[in-house]
């Protein structure tokens, strides 16, 4: 049974993952939203302007008012306060326990082990909230996103062909993890 905490401060040794506030847009435009790179295999472009950025975060921080929303800014203790990321429960299937996560971070700080140390603490939190099942997919031709929900011990469970449509509007093939809270860790 799910008991809906929403989006709560989470420490781990290296971040602190936090809800955010309308200030945070600057960051997110400047750390990842507005980097192709970043965004080359989402399902949305890169922000062209940060109003763009002002107004998706405005929408962010008016759904924290329901309990039922996961949605972090990831924060490094190094940096102060300034968000490198998102992180957060993208889809929830009530009835069946079970959250779909999804991440971005900042590529300055890709291959520094911080997705998979915030995804860990973000998948803990869901599962003392009563969710059963946490899943993740990432396009085909990202295959390190596949690699941190590995690293987290999320198990891979196949590849779903032309199942979503990237942010070009074409459509790719998906890989899909999850993880249980009965899988041992």
């Amino acid at each position: 049974m799910l008991v809906h905490k929403g989006t709560t401060i989470i420490e781990t040794n290296r971040l602190i993952l936090r809800p955010y506030v309308m200030d945070d847009a600057t960051d997110m435009f400047i750390n990842w939203a507005n980097d192709s790179e970043v965004t080359k295999h989402l399902s949305w472009q890169a922000h062209s302007n940060i109003d763009v950025t002002k107004y998706l975060m405005g929408m962010w921080v008016d759904k924290y008012s329901s309990n039922e929303t996961y949605h972090w800014g990831v924060v490094c203790k190094e940096n102060g306060n300034q968000v490198i990321g998102t992180i957060g429960a993208v889809r929830i299937k009530e009835d069946l326990e079970q959250a779909e996560i999804g991440y971005c971070i900042s590529k300055k700080y890709w291959n520094k082990g911080i997705a998979p140390e915030a995804l860990v603490a973000v998948i803990d939190y869901l599962f003392s909230c009563g969710f059963m099942r946490i899943s993740g997919y990432h396009d085909v031709l990202n295959p390190a996103s596949g690699k941190v929900m590995q690293k987290c011990g999320m198990q891979f469970e196949g590849v779903f062909r032309n199942a979503e449509k990237n942010n070009l509007g074409e459509f790719c093939s998906i890989a899909q993890y999850a993880i249980l809270k009965s899988d041992p860790r």
